[in-house]
């Protein structure tokens, strides 16, 4: 055998062979972008948006009430600060049932997640379910009856109709929990109430929100019927524009209401992003 034959190599075979400009190629090309990325831009992108298209309608609405024939029915509805007042009662009437949702939902949930009281978190669900399955005016008329024509009554039926979505949504959160990462928290020395508020609920905080978020909008709903009760709120504008017949003041009504329930889904879905744990989106 000849010098050359012995030190010859075999041709590379082109299907094992790499070619040096696909390596060039993958160590520049950039790695893609994680899961919690994406959902976060696309979150993001989605918050912009719904500002610019709620200006949008509320110009369109200012504008076509410039060129608007009123008559004076429409003109004595629409003036002297009556829809600012609406709207002010109408936010007022959110604000409050939502903050009283929160203190009785969000603490009754905790409760009904320890061992002490797992017992009793059927019946309590089925109560809160009793309550949003009660057509909403007749609860507000039953409220009317016991209470009296006022906010007070208004209050509570706003409040009875959007527990469920927060109280169901703190029990599923602190459930969904794993159980290990609760064992490890009692493993190192942290006391019940230390793994409650360290462990469980930042975990849960997710889904907290969303119900959170479901219940604001189902408050900003039900506060319209709120005028059926001497509550006030843009119901009385609506309820003005369908018994008088009058287009423009039931329009008013409709796209302010409409407005504010998209905007304080706004609000709560930037919270919902910003207060979600950090560790939390980037295990996830």
């Amino acid at each position: 055998m000849s010098p050359s034959s012995r030190f010859t190599q075999p041709p590379p075979d082109p299907e094992t062979s790499v070619d040096s400009s696909d390596i060039d190629e993958d160590e520049d090309a950039a790695p893609p972008p994680s899961p919690a990325a994406t959902r976060s831009r696309v979150g993001w992108r989605k918050l912009t948006f719904l500002p610019a298209v709620l200006v949008l309608v509320l110009l369109a609405t200012w504008l076509w009430f410039r060129q608007a024939d009123l008559d004076a029915l429409s003109t004595n509805a629409l003036s002297n600060g009556q829809v600012t007042k609406a709207l002010w009662q109408h936010v007022q009437l959110t604000v409050i049932s939502t903050f009283f949702v929160l203190i009785i939902a969000i603490p009754l949930g905790v409760l009904l997640t320890r061992r002490m009281f797992r017992k009793v978190t059927p019946v309590a669900l089925a109560f809160a379910n009793m309550g949003q399955a009660t057509p909403a005016i007749g609860l507000l008329a039953l409220l009317v009856i016991w209470l009296g024509i006022g906010r007070r009554a208004a209050l509570i039926g706003i409040i009875v109709y959007a527990i469920l979505p927060v109280l169901s949504n703190t029990i599923a959160g602190l459930k969904a929990n794993d159980p290990t990462l609760l064992e490890a928290a009692r493993g190192i020395g942290m006391s019940p109430l230390g793994v409650l508020a360290r462990v469980e609920l930042p975990l849960a905080v997710p889904l907290i929100l969303a119900g959170v978020r479901t219940a604001l909008v189902l408050n900003v709903g039900t506060a319209t019927l709120a005028t059926f009760g001497g509550g006030g709120g843009l119901g009385v504008l609506i309820t003005t524009g369908i018994t008088s017949q009058r287009m423009p003041v039931l329009i008013l009504g409709s796209v302010l209401t409409v407005a504010l329930a998209l905007l304080v889904d706004w609000l709560a879905s930037l919270a919902e992003l910003l207060l979600r744990p950090r560790g939390l989106e980037a295990a996830t």
